[in-house]
């Protein structure tokens, strides 16, 4: 891997100093973006996490030419079959369900079976009274599959709504990037917002916008200090502290840790 270099402030970090920091920049605070093994690493009790639909692979249901073949590339790079992971594990020893999208997967765009995994889970979650994160990374819908990826914004958001009547704990935490479907969809749901530090956070892209109203936008817009202070976003949590703020949500919630009573 090598050596990593700050694209904010340009500081070079040696291989190991950057992992012990979480993939942060020391220098900075910058928040790189990291991998769903890393993510599962740094947040969740080791040996706790159980995958769910392991096998369930993507298809072409557009017949989009050349969709396999990115697929396969997709693959390679995250060495997972989708953009999302799904499973259950133990964070501080509470029992949760959850959801990781990895931006190496075709940008973590949502798929039929992206957006199968995160439904399925929700379910899940709904029927065993656990609570549910999805950490979300994502440029949105997959174009590669049309219509069938923009039904799952409604099928992904109905799973959520059918856990909140039945009084469970949703909380999305938005990593980098946070855009297009998917802040149309569940990543905006949460019951609370987390946000890493310095992320994009929109639906359309800043340039665009700045297009279509003719207007110059603030320099942070879009970022995830933008969003807390637009009420978009509950906390910005770095690194570090996520699974301790999340176990703390957890206790706050009612819930109990597993073995002690709890799901």
């Amino acid at each position: 891997m090598g050596d990593f270099t700050c694209p904010e402030c340009k500081a070079t970090i040696p291989e190991n100093d950057f992992e012990n920091s979480l993939w942060v920049c020391t220098s900075c605070n910058y928040h790189s973006r990291i991998g769903w093994q890393n993510r599962l690493k740094i947040t969740f009790d080791p040996g706790s996490f159980t995958e769910f639909d392991s096998q369930m692979l993507p298809s072409n249901p557009i017949s989009f030419p050349g969709y396999e073949d990115k697929i396969v590339d997709a693959q390679k790079n995250s060495s997972s079959l989708e953009a999302v992971i799904s499973g259950k594990a133990t964070i501080l020893g509470y029992q949760t369900v959850f959801c990781i999208m990895d931006s190496r997967f075709m940008m973590a765009s949502i798929g039929s079976v992206s957006g199968e995994k995160i439904t399925r889970a929700a379910e899940y979650a709904t029927e065993n009274k656990l609570p549910f994160i999805i950490f979300c990374a994502s440029g949105g819908a997959r174009m590669q599959e049309g219509i069938f990826s923009l039904m799952q914004m409604a099928k992904t958001s109905g799973a959520i709504a059918r856990q909140d009547r039945a009084g469970g704990l949703y909380i999305p935490v938005l990593c980098d990037p946070s855009t297009g479907g998917l802040v149309a969809s569940f990543a905006m749901l949460g019951d609370i917002i987390i946000a890493e530090p310095g992320i994009t956070l929109g639906f359309a892209g800043k340039r665009v916008i700045q297009d279509t109203i003719g207007e110059t936008l603030p320099p942070n817009f879009q970022s995830s200090q933008f969003g807390l202070e637009h009420g978009f976003v509950d906390a910005i949590v770095e690194r570090k502290n996520m699974s301790a703020t999340l176990a703390r949500i957890f206790s706050l919630h009612g819930y109990k840790k597993a073995g002690n009573n709890g799901s």
